[in-house]
Formats: C-alpha cells, sequence, structure tokens
C-alpha cells in the first residue's frame, strides 16, 4: 500500500538567517560612496598632500562610513546586534567627516550655505535627488573648494539622518525579534511544533485505521461464522438425502428380487 503521509516540510520552518535589505540599493551607502570619491578628489585638489593629517583622516572617515555600511549590512543577515554596531561606527565616522569639512570652510573663512541660500536650496534639490556617482563625477574638477565642501557637508547630513532612521527601525526590529540565538531558538521551536503536529497526526490516522481494521475483522467474523452455519446445514441435508437414495436403492432392490 503506499504511504500518502508526508513529512514536515523543511521549507516552511522559518528561516534563522534575517532577510536584509543588499547594501547597494540603500540611498545611504549610494550617497556614502558619492561622498568617499568626492573626498579623495577634494583632499587631491585642496590639501597637500604631505604634511597635513587631515587628508589621510577625512579619506579614512569616508572609507570607513561606506565600508561599515556594507560589512554591517552583510552580518545584519545572521547578527543583528553587529549590525548596529557596525552601522553605528559608519554613522561616527560619517561625523567625524562632517567636522573635517566644517573646519575647513572655517578656517578658510569660507562660507557654509545655509537655509534660504539660493546656492544652499539648489544644492539640497540636487542632492536629494540624485545618489549615485555618475550623476556626481562630472563636476569634481569643475566644483570649487567651497562648492565641493558645502557638498560634502550636506551629503553628511542627509546620510547621518537616512542612518538614524534606519538604526531606529532596527534598534526595533531587534527588540521584538531578537538576535541570531533568538531566531535560532525560534527555528527550532517551529520545527519541534510541526514533527509534533506531524506524529499526532500519524496517530490520529493510525487510531483510525486500527478502527478501521478491527470493524473488518468483526465483520470478517460475522459472515464466517454464517458460512460455517449454511456449510454445516448444507452438509446435514447433503448426508440426509444420501440416506435417502440408499434406502430408495434398498427398497427398489428388494422389489426387483420378489418380482423375479
Amino acid at each position: 500500500m503506499e504511504n500518502n503521509q508526508q513529512k514536515p516540510k523543511s521549507d516552511t520552518i522559518k528561516s534563522i538567517f534575517r532577510q536584509v535589505p543588499k547594501w547597494q540599493d540603500l540611498w545611504f551607502y549610494q550617497k556614502s560612496e558619492v561622498l568617499y570619491q568626492m573626498t579623495f578628489v577634494f583632499c587631491e585638489r585642496f590639501l597637500p598632500q604631505y604634511g597635513d593629517r587631515t587628508v589621510d583622516q577625512m579619506v579614512q572617515a569616508a572609507r570607513s562610513g561606506k565600508q561599515n555600511i556594507v560589512e554591517g549590512t552583510e552580518d545584519g543577515k545572521t547578527s543583528t546586534e553587529s549590525e548596529l554596531r557596525l552601522l553605528n561606527i559608519a554613522r561616527a565616522s560619517i561625523g567625524e567627516l562632517r567636522q573635517d569639512y566644517e573646519d575647513f570652510l572655517k578656517t578658510r573663512k569660507l562660507p557654509t550655505w545655509g537655509v534660504g541660500d539660493n546656492r544652499f536650496n539648489a544644492m539640497q534639490e540636487f542632492t536629494k535627488q540624485h545618489n549615485h556617482l555618475q550623476d556626481y563625477a562630472p563636476y569634481f574638477e569643475q566644483w570649487s573648494a567651497e562648492e565641493m565642501a558645502n557638498v560634502g557637508l550636506t551629503l553628511c547630513f542627509q546620510i547621518d539622518t537616512m542612518m538614524n532612521k534606519y538604526l531606529k527601525n532596527l534598534e526595533k526590529l531587534f527588540v521584538t525579534q531578537g538576535g541570531i540565538k533568538e531566531r535560532m531558538y525560534q527555528a527550532r521551536t517551529g520545527y519541534r511544533q510541526q514533527a509534533d503536529a506531524h506524529l499526532e497526526e500519524l496517530e490520529r490516522s493510525n487510531a483510525l485505521l486500527k478502527q478501521q481494521l478491527d470493524q473488518a475483522n468483526a465483520e470478517c467474523r460475522k459472515w464466517q461464522a454464517a458460512y460455517e452455519d449454511i456449510k454445516q446445514r448444507a452438509l446435514a441435508s447433503h448426508n440426509k438425502m444420501k440416506q435417502e437414495i440408499a434406502s430408495l436403492h434398498e427398497q427398489i432392490a428388494s422389489l426387483q428380487a420378489e418380482m423375479k
């Protein structure tokens, strides 16, 4: 008999790996890539190549922001705690870079564009609508130090705002869903619950089959008893008829003897 019972489906068990967005698709990552490339060119164009630690600090801060977003998001598949830590490091690095751009403008007595300034409004609109390097790269050799530093400042603020919102959502997710240990426990518990449910279903099916078998056996015994009764009655009738036939043969033989 074919066994139609199914085993618990492993693909219905909740995965221990958290679904995370691709870091390439995160707007704050895309802007951090622009910021890193722009900072590199900015330092080459407007800061001395030797004897000024600011160059290394700015480039490293920009790179740290970008790379920690990548690493943090990748780690988020298994550890929300690690993702939170690395993204906070990225945010701190972007904050450090923002300070460097502010210091550059202050020390050179260049204006920081503010709200209401036409240049600020145009720059704000441009940076809000564009996230990809190819949108910015053509301007890297055209913008002045003042323009480039203000664009860098604006990108730092936008990245920080986006990351702050993302981190708050991530923290809420961590509180409600826990980390890798909690997801592993949930996965094990889910599998155990499915296995228990499957076992209960098998036991119910087995009990039903046993009940049906008992009924079939009882029915079989009933028909077997009826068969035996019919058999015995038929046998008795057969024997009686044999006796009657034998008796008739004897009578016929006796009559034939008398007639001779």
